[in-house]
């Protein structure tokens, strides 16, 4: 999702895994039972403050009763939050963890509409939506509005996100020398997570803007994006593509259906899905609240917690430049299981070893070697299948495994929020391991077919 909550450093370009979404500060257990959280987005920074503070803020609010004022807050109650979401979002941890929820929807959608986007339209079609969903969704952030309208528009953006992925992955997929091209397309994906907090909280503390002027700039990159690919692809019309699928497999055939029900296709097409749907939410989750455990657990400062997180995206997006040349000489299939097993003996490191110095490195390269991963598992479909499968398997794993960003970094959230964000280290091992049994269970990639 191309969409920035800065606290954390990390996102995306319009066509890759969704952006980063950064999490607020849990409160620690001494902190007052009257505390009452007060969130803004996008920086997700959280003030705690007492009852009595609460009330000089908003001098509107009637007169509580004893009952009513150990009543947690919502987005709707009291009344009187509602008009104040125009402004900022007086949230629990839970209600503001819909808006990674809510790209799920959008993605979950574009994974089943890809294919018919691709058959009706082409990939002319593909870039229009996909450009356009982010600038109506960037319009509505935009304007801050009441907080239920900005769920949508992150679904909407979700949508636009999951088509874009589900495209531009299967288009240079089929290309030589993918691995490298790939490496590149998703290397400026980490280098774009590394820079635009960095834009963000630039806008927000220096120039003293609010949070929602970051939409501004995103605004005018989505109009830049649909003159970009509209022009890139305006010759692609779907007869095109159809053409190119009938010429290659004797069908203009290729749907859905056949993806995922259909042996020995649907194989791959599951595999890789989960895959990229546990990987997708290592990277995010990882990335998302490396900064809080951080200053929780590791008891480092803002800043230099900050830094982690930079360097966890920095690592992630050179690893995808430098071992995207490495990966197609030793083999995608073996590639993965040499990167998985390095990156669990370092996030074993990162885990046991409670130093900070130590955990900053550790997490660092564990983007490096976790950054082909993405790229490399594309490649393995294109050559795993038949031509006339590409757009529509390659596009249902990228949709789905893009679903990760959403549903994981919540999972992990909600149960920070029990249990205390030191639960991310070995939530994140499990899923290391469970992706590793997940890869070692795809037949062996030779050639790539026609």
């Amino acid at each position: 999702m191309a969409s920035q909550f800065h606290q954390n450093s990390g996102s995306s370009t319009a066509v890759m895994e969704i952006k980063p979404v950064y999490m607020s500060p849990l409160p620690s257990k001494n902190e007052s039972k009257e505390a009452i959280p007060t969130t803004t987005l996008p920086d997700s920074s959280t003030r705690w403050t007492s009852s009595d503070e609460e009330k000089q803020v908003d001098d509107s609010s009637p007169p509580t009763s004893p009952t009513t004022a150990q009543a947690k807050e919502r987005w709707n109650y009291p009344r009187t939050n509602i008009p104040r979401l125009q402004e900022y979002y007086h949230l629990s941890y839970i209600i503001v963890s819909l808006l990674f929820l809510s790209p799920f929807i959008g993605y979950t959608t574009a994974a089943f509409l890809n294919n018919i986007f691709h058959t009706r339209f082409g990939r002319r079609g593909v870039a229009l939506v996909a450009s356009c969903s982010h600038l109506i969704a960037y319009i509505i952030i935009a304007v801050h509005p009441p907080y239920p309208v900005l769920v949508i528009a992150f679904a909407l953006a979700g949508f636009g996100n999951g088509i874009a992925d589900a495209g531009w992955n299967a288009f240079i997929g089929n290309m030589d020398r993918a691995n490298e091209l790939l490496g590149v397309l998703h290397g400026l994906y980490g280098a774009g997570a590394v820079i635009s907090p960095l834009i963000a909280t630039t806008m927000i503390t220096k120039a003293g803007l609010p949070w929602y002027a970051f939409y501004y700039l995103m605004i005018g990159l989505a109009g830049l994006e649909i003159v970009i690919t509209g022009t890139g692809f305006r010759k692609a019309s779907g007869r095109e593509y159809r053409d190119s699928v009938a010429a290659s497999s004797g069908s203009s055939n290729g749907g859905l259906k056949e993806v995922l029900f259909k042996k020995p296709g649907a194989r791959v097409a599951w595999l890789c899905a989960v895959f990229l749907l546990g990987y997708v939410g290592i990277e995010v989750a990882l990335g998302g609240w490396i900064v809080e455990f951080m200053i929780q657990v590791r008891h480092g400062g803002a800043f230099e917690s900050g830094l982690t997180a930079t360097g966890f995206w920095l690592g992630l997006t050179i690893g995808r430049f430098i071992l995207g040349f490495i990966t197609p000489r030793i083999g995608e299939k073996l590639a993965i299981m040499i990167y998985l097993p390095i990156t669990v003996g370092f996030e074993l490191l990162f885990w046991l070893v409670p130093q900070f110095i130590v955990s900053a490195v550790a997490v660092g390269l564990q983007g490096f070697f976790l950054g082909p991963l993405f790229p490399a598992a594309i490649v393995a479909m294109s050559k795993l299948l038949p031509h006339h499968l590409h757009v529509g398997a390659i596009g249902f794993a990228a949709a789905f495994g893009g679903s990760g960003a959403a549903v994981l970094p919540f999972a992990v959230g909600a149960i920070a929020q029990a249990k205390g964000v030191q639960v991310l280290q070995p939530i994140i091992l499990a899923l290391l391991a469970a992706i590793f049994l997940v890869w070692c269970g795809l037949p062996r990639i030779g050639k790539k077919k026609d």
